[in-house]
């Protein structure tokens, strides 16, 4: 792939954002440690939020691995 087609690619992929970091500041009591009632409540969300950052995680990894096999093909 050309860089030219790759950054026209990347012009297309949206901003992400992970749910884990809203739902952290959601579970955080007025003193600012984690509130075990919150975390209860919202334990199920969280679990999927976990999974969703570590699948995340996970594709950036491999895009990354694929932009520097890119870019080494290049020299």
């Amino acid at each position: 792939m050309k860089n030219s087609a790759l950054i026209k690619v990347l012009r297309k992929v949206r901003p992400f954002r992970l749910r884990l970091i809203e739902l952290a500041w959601e579970v955080v009591g007025d003193d600012g440690q984690p509130d075990p009632e919150k975390m209860t409540f919202h334990n199920q969300e969280l679990v999927e939020a976990v999974k969703e950052a570590e699948a995340y995680s996970q594709e950036t990894k491999e895009a990354i691995v694929c932009l520097k096999e890119m870019a080494r093909s290049q020299h």
